[in-house]
């Protein structure tokens, strides 16, 4: 399988470095959906488009198992500072994340298969708005599965290409892989007035010191220590002007949790840190925006990846996972369906490119490897007619 990739790794490249000169943020992603429908509809592929707003579905073959890919399309809101050809053309937005090459080698997959005599079918799941929610707070994969795109799956299965991992290795486990986020919006509430006379004020700014503190509490001090969790606040905003006390500061945060148990948790020493502001005369107001739950890697799953990564990698290139607390939305397809994902080394010359990074880039070597183990692990569970034993 390797070998079939490698012979299409210069078209693997191309579409990558296309995608990425033309980056769309989470919604957004008319010209990326308008490329795949045309690319797939080109291989053969019964096509839909505009699932989960502008998420694109193609299939290949017929009947059932049904096993699915997944590769999400958007981009991040970050001005690239990249000197390369390929260097993002849309003002302020880049591929900082790797879902170029996540489409890339999720057509590349199709291209491969679309030659094979499938013994059931293929899904290519091409998901919108990974990185964000809309309005109601739900991501590109809720939507899409709001719409149908897990209907009939069996199993599902995708990659993430790792930065800090070289070209020619990934890592994959069984169980919680990636963690839950939630994101807390707050609002803390005193009475302003000048600064000349704070005796005469609730000052947002005291209270929003006491909250701060007690924030960066609750992990240390809050959660058992052998739970993984993570408070981290991202955004403050108040004042205008440095003679006047304000009304109120805004507080935005997130939380991330292995554990629906510690989520609860987290949510509740969270309202505990903004009950301060009463107890020193002040208010707030607090929202929770729920994202997704943690992803969990199954294990019949991860053995099928395994066996196909083995054979093209090399048993010794096939690693565990590191612990970390990145999030993924791909847990909502994978909720629904066995299934898991694997990281697959991109590392630049031994340099890490940080991921939501001006500078993140990929070594592009790493596409045939991450197109070869998908394809490879399609065809290993269609032939078995499911998880090999």
């Amino acid at each position: 399988m390797l070998i079939k990739a490698m012979a299409i790794q210069s078209q693997l490249i191309d579409w990558r470095r296309d995608f990425h000169k033309y980056p769309e943020l989470g919604f957004k992603e008319k010209r990326t959906a308008r490329i795949i429908a045309e690319t797939l509809i080109g291989f053969g592929c019964r096509v839909q488009t505009g699932v989960g707003r502008t998420g694109v579905i193609g299939e290949l073959g017929n009947g059932f198992p049904v096993i699915a890919i997944r590769a999400d399309m958007d981009a991040l809101p970050l001005e690239e500072t990249n000197a390369v050809p390929y260097a993002s053309l849309t003002e302020g937005v880049m591929h900082a994340c790797g879902h170029d090459a996540h489409v890339a080698m999720a057509l590349g997959v199709a291209q491969i298969l679309a030659s094979q005599d499938l013994e059931g079918t293929v899904r290519f799941i091409f998901q919108p708005a990974e990185e964000v929610a809309d309005a109601e707070g739900l991501s590109g994969a809720q939507r899409m599965i709001e719409e149908g795109a897990m209907k009939d799956v069996n199993a599902i299965i995708a990659l993430h290409v790792s930065s800090y991992l070289p070209v020619g290795q990934i890592e994959i486990s069984s169980g919680s892989s990636s963690a839950g986020v939630d994101t807390f919006r707050g609002v803390i509430i005193g009475e302003g007035g000048h600064g000349s006379r704070p005796h005469e004020t609730i000052d947002p700014f005291i209270l929003t010191a006491h909250v701060i503190l007690a924030l960066n509490s609750i992990v240390s001090r809050r959660l058992d220590p052998f739970t993984p969790a993570v408070v981290s606040l991202g955004a403050i905003h108040g004042g205008q002007a440095e003679n006047v006390i304000p009304n109120q500061i805004n507080l935005d945060g997130t939380i991330r949790f292995m554990d629906t148990k510690v989520q609860a948790q987290i949510h509740a020493e969270i309202r505990r840190a903004f009950d301060l502001t009463r107890t020193l005369g002040g208010d707030y107001k607090l929202n929770f925006e729920i994202g997704t739950m943690p992803m969990v890697n199954h294990p019949d799953a991860v053995r099928l990846i395994t066996l196909s990564a083995n054979e093209i990698m090399g048993v010794a290139n096939v690693l565990p996972r590191k612990d970390g607390m990145g999030a993924e939305d791909f847990g909502c397809f994978s909720d629904i369906a066995p299934g898991a994902m694997f990281n697959l080394g991109c590392q630049i010359d031994g340099s890490e490119r940080q991921h939501h990074n001006s500078n993140f880039d990929i070594d592009e070597r790493c596409l045939p490897y991450g197109t070869a183990i998908l394809a490879d692990a399609v065809l290993r569970y269609l032939r078995s007619g499911d998880f090999p034993a």
